[in-house]
């Protein structure tokens, strides 16, 4: 389906790229313009990345922006094909993976190093704050909170222990981290925030495992299982009167995305546009209903992202997040 979808947005077409234009912003809009579409890989919700896909077209509606969902371990090998092979089909990538963010932006093997933008500079992104290497550009983070089914669970739960219960065995939903570093991290942290053998408890219940934390939101809003421990803050789903309900635990796990305009680019001047949309008021509020945006919190966002640190790329390289989805497996699925 990746490839289709790829295929689908003319990826590995071979055609010549733009070029990036000097000058004004005014140049660099109209350039993208000219150049008609722009697309993002990302890990984001597709409901978020719809929200801004329809928010972005309405702001510059002369570029059809499209977009390829898949996770970090999906996007980033596509990404570095392309720039080994100067085939460029992204022109945007949006990441979580603290490791790559980290070796990526030290490198500037796969970026540009100039962002531009008036979003950029406006004083509520705080450029000097959330930009790294001048290419990297913090954009959103995910946050996790306990969440539940209100036909199975009323009154709800105070804190993730409270779900250590037998009456919950089956009932619950967790996530594989299928060798995902924002996963690794989520399960250390709460190994280390709610008890050294809380996974052991919760293993014990016989979870049901899913491939995302979006596949955890549709099971709890169907009904599917009664609650989970970590869950993407069900914002949009209570005001849509689903049987939900979410909160925050103490403290709660967050991961960031940063994105970057990509070097292979084909359309450098629609990636700088989108990069600054992404950032502007409009895009975030697109972006972050439910979760933590980079202006702070409002507009549906739950949380500040500048408040949620990166996390330690020596602590989640290839192989530690190898080695722990085998611990992770043994404990799981045995």
């Amino acid at each position: 389906m990746l490839t289709l979808a790829l295929a689908a947005c003319g990826g590995g077409s071979g055609g010549a790229a733009s070029e990036a234009v000097e000058g004004s912003w005014d140049d660099v809009v109209a350039a993208a313009n000219d150049e008609g579409e722009v697309l993002l890989y990302s890990s984001q919700n597709p409901t978020r990345l719809d929200a801004l896909e329809a928010a972005f077209e309405a702001a510059y509606p002369d570029i059809d922006m499209k977009y390829v969902r898949g996770t970090d371990a999906e996007m980033n090998p596509k990404v570095e094909v392309e720039n080994q092979t100067g085939r460029g089909a992204a022109d945007v990538h949006m990441v979580t993976d603290a490791a790559w963010i980290t070796t990526a932006s030290e490198s500037g093997t796969y970026s540009v190093d100039d962002l531009r933008g008036p979003s950029f500079e406006a004083e509520a992104f705080n450029r000097d704050e959330n930009v790294l290497a001048d290419s990297f550009f913090l954009t959103s983070a995910a946050v996790f909170a306990m969440g539940w089914n209100t036909n199975e669970v009323p009154d709800g739960f105070e804190e993730p222990q409270d779900m250590l219960s037998d009456e919950y065995a089956g009932k619950l939903g967790i996530v594989n981290p299928q060798g995902i570093a924002a996963y690794v991290d989520f399960f250390q942290f709460y190994e280390e925030n709610f008890g050294p053998d809380f996974l052991e408890q919760l293993a014990e219940l016989e979870p049901r495992i899913y491939p995302s934390a979006l596949g955890i939101a549709q099971a709890l809003t169907s009904g599917e299982i009664a609650a989970a421990p970590g869950v993407q803050p069900l914002v949009a789903e209570v005001e849509s009167g689903a049987p939900v309900d979410w909160k925050l635990p103490e403290p709660a796990w967050g991961t960031p995305w940063y994105s970057h305009v990509l070097s292979s680019a084909p359309h450098p001047n629609a990636a700088q546009v989108l990069a600054d949309f992404m950032v502007s008021p409009e895009g975030q509020a697109a972006l972050n209903t439910g979760y933590a945006s980079v202006l702070g919190d409002g507009d549906g966002a739950v949380a500040d992202a500048s408040d949620i640190e990166l996390p330690d790329p020596d602590a989640l390289t290839p192989e530690q997040v190898q080695a722990y989805q085998q611990e992770w497996e043994s404990l799981f699925l045995r």
